[in-house]
């Protein structure tokens, strides 16, 4: 498998840690596309990360606006 190119613009939130990883939301660029907002663990120096939820700015912001409505 190739190795993936990405740059992460901006971490929004880091979730406590489950074992080897902790899940991040952050703002990514994928290879040379635009930044998507992408939620997935990672390890402790980024080196190794497992399968994630990306979404973009609109997906997002319906996910915000319904997030709010769930009673936990």
């Amino acid at each position: 498998m190739a190795d993936l190119k990405y740059h992460i613009v901006q971490t929004l939130m880091v979730f406590p840690a489950d074992g080897k990883f902790h899940k991040e939301l952050n703002l990514i660029e994928w290879g040379d596309r635009k930044a998507k907002y992408d939620l997935r663990g990672w390890n402790s120096d980024r080196s190794e990360m497992t399968k994630g939820v990306t979404l973009s700015k609109e997906e997002m912001q319906i996910l915000k606006e319904k997030i709010g409505g769930i009673e936990l």
